[in-house]
C-alpha cells in the first residue's frame, strides 16, 4: 500500500478557499472531478506507490491525474510550456 499525502483540495488550510466550492456543476473541471474520484479504479496505482514503510510519502494518484487531464485539456503537455504571446 502506498504513503500518501492528505488530499487537503476540501480543507482551507494555506488559503481560505475551499476547492469543492469553486467548481460550479455543469463545468469542465466539475465533470473531471467528479468522473476521477467516483468512476476511475485507481487502484492499480498502489503497488507503484510501495513507500509504505519508508520514503516521503507522494501525493495521492487522484490529485495528479486531475492536474494532468486539466493541463491536457488546455494544451499543456509540459511542465516548462510557455505561451508566446504576441501584440
Amino acid at each position: 500500500m502506498g504513503n500518501y499525502k492528505p488530499d487537503l483540495s476540501c480543507k482551507s488550510i494555506f488559503i481560505q478557499v475551499d476547492f469543492v466550492q469553486q467548481i460550479i456543476p455543469g463545468t469542465f473541471e466539475y465533470a473531471l472531478s467528479h468522473i476521477v474520484d467516483k468512476h476511475i479504479d485507481l487502484s492499480l496505482f498502489d503497488k507503484w506507490y510501495d513507500n509504505d514503510k519508508g520514503g516521503v510519502a507522494a501525493y495521492p494518484p487522484s490529485v495528479m491525474l486531475k492536474i494532468v487531464l486539466f493541463g491536457y485539456s488546455g494544451e499543456v503537455v509540459s511542465s516548462r510550456f510557455k505561451k508566446f504571446v504576441t501584440i
